[in-house]
């Protein structure tokens, strides 16, 4: 018995020996074999995850160049170009209606304050085409920013919104009545548009046409394609919100970086008619021959087309496409 007793002592020592010996390699070995796939899953996930969101960034790409295009042969209409501005309820009409009341209130103050036929018809023709359409661009310009801005957010609740089980018309009303104008206005009327019986791609064709932007155009594709074929729509939204946030990002930088040359531009810019208008109030009589002499009127001619130019040439030196 007491053979057995020692025997058995024995052979536990060395079991216990036997797994402390080396058990520390063995146990990063085991560890390291574990971990492996799931640090070699991850690494390849995440190379997946940045391969498709350059593919969506080459893609956004080339759809802001195709539209980019398709503008240029197909300009807009009037009654498009108000609806991009933001006036649904104004007809080309009532818009050309002002333009000629703002052209006969231009005709009369020349006429009181004696100012030549020249400066009379350039005026006129400023004020009454020139200016109207310039409001109606930047309108439209600062409306296509706004909805930038916030498409991002609008984006990622439809991801949201499928991914929690929902179908995509209710993750739309979702959009159309949680987000902010111009956002929440565009949404509103692709989902009505839906109730009444209009295709979800035709709707998509109204918000691009009445929104033309890239991001939209990359919406619209990729909701078509979804309808279409099917797919993983959330996967692909979200990949689209990534690169919309990213370029919002690297325009956040191109304007900081730009902001002092903008600065001098408009000083240089600025400068001109701010001292030809303060040399007009100080001294009029010195500067009324500009307008009532023809060479006056010429040299006023040649100093707007020289300023345009060199405004021109600044605003390219400053402007970033990115």
């Amino acid at each position: 018995m007491i053979i057995l007793v020692a025997l058995l002592g024995m052979m536990a020592l060395g079991g216990v020996a036997f797994a402390f010996a080396g058990g520390d390699e063995r146990s990063q070995k085991r560890i390291k074999s574990l971990g492996a796939p799931k640090v070699a899953n991850r690494a390849k996930a995440q190379q997946d995850a940045a391969q498709k969101r350059k593919n969506v960034a080459t893609l956004l790409k080339d759809v802001e160049k195709n539209q980019q295009a398709l503008r240029e042969k197909t300009k807009p209409t009037m009654r498009r170009r108000l609806e991009q501005a933001g006036f649904t309820n104004t007809t080309p009409r009532k818009f050309w209606i002002i333009c000629g009341v703002l052209g006969l209130v231009t005709l009369f103050i020349c006429f009181v304050s004696g100012q030549s036929k020249l400066a009379t018809v350039l005026a006129v023709f400023a004020i009454s085409l020139g200016l109207p359409r310039w409001v109606l661009s930047y309108l439209s310009a600062r409306r296509k920013k706004l909805f930038t801005k916030e498409f991002a957010g609008a984006i990622d609740v439809i991801v949201r919104s499928v991914r929690s089980g929902l179908p995509t018309n209710e993750a739309l009303r979702i959009v159309a009545r949680e987000s902010p104008n111009p956002v929440g206005g565009e949404f509103v009327q692709l989902v009505d548009g839906l109730k009444v019986g209009i295709t979800l791609e035709q709707g998509l064709k109204k918000m691009h046409e009445n929104m033309p932007t890239a991001e939209v155009g990359f919406f619209a594709t990729v909701m078509t394609i979804q309808a279409k074929s099917g797919g993983n729509l959330s996967e692909a939204l979200a990949n689209l919100a990534f690169v919309l946030r990213d370029r919002k990002r690297l325009e956040g930088k191109i304007r900081a970086m730009s902001s002092e040359a903008k600065a001098s531009a408009g000083i240089i810019g600025s400068l001109p008619p701010v001292v030809m208008g303060i040399v007009w109030l100080t001294t009029p009589d010195y500067i009324d021959l500009l307008f009532t002499e023809k060479v006056g009127n010429l040299l006023l001619a040649a100093c707007g087309i020289w300023m345009g130019t060199g405004i021109g040439v600044m605003r390219k030196m400053i402007n970033f496409k990115h």
